[in-house]
């Protein structure tokens, strides 16, 4: 009798732990799946580049430090592997498409050209839905590392190697350029 209620002990506790392994998997798989939708997304942001790219080009032919800029980072982006490389590929991509939205500023009739007006459109567009696909992103990061980090969950994350993810978040040089005060000028 001693050695069925050992047993079924043990059962309960190995169930128990396979339960939770399961629930990382899926946390994990969700993770992996939101980052998927953000990738269709970077994948549209990467073939619209060079579109406006060549557009401004053709105002501001001199400014090649910035284009090149923009064309290094979206090959690095496409480039990245990892949900981690493509994390910072795409943090250093928005740093380099923010100089050329600032050297759009100094050609008012590019601003007025129907064809980069459309562009525009359809990059801010493609910004709001990656921002939205962040959020959701950063969720299900959070679901996942809470049961990788929380008990009983640690204890099996640890021993099937699973660890704590990074969120897709502004970076540092973003964040620091948030928290100024802006500077109003008349």
């Amino acid at each position: 009798m001693p050695v069925l209620i050992l047993l079924a002990i043990f059962a309960v506790i190995a169930i128990w732990c396979v339960n939770i392994y399961n629930t990382i998997i899926k946390l994990r798989n969700h993770r992996q799946n939101t980052f998927a939708d953000i990738d269709v997304l970077l994948r549209q942001r990467h073939d619209l580049i060079p579109q406006l790219v060549e557009t401004v080009k053709g105002y501001a032919g001199h400014e090649k430090d910035v284009f090149l800029k923009v064309t290094a980072a979206r090959t690095t982006a496409m480039a990245a592997g990892s949900i981690d490389d493509k994390i910072k590929a795409e943090q250093e991509l928005s740093s380099a498409l923010k100089g050329l939205r600032v050297q759009v500023e100094a050609y008012p009739e590019l601003k007025a050209n129907q064809n980069f007006m459309q562009l525009q459109e359809k990059l801010g567009d493609i910004e709001d839905k990656l921002a939205d696909s962040r959020r959701y992103f950063n969720s299900a990061t959070t679901a996942y590392n809470n049961a990788v980090e929380s008990f009983p969950g640690n204890l099996i994350a640890r021993n099937f190697g699973f660890s704590r993810e990074v969120f897709f978040d502004l970076g540092t040089d973003p964040r620091k350029q948030m928290e100024e005060p802006p500077k109003v000028q008349f």
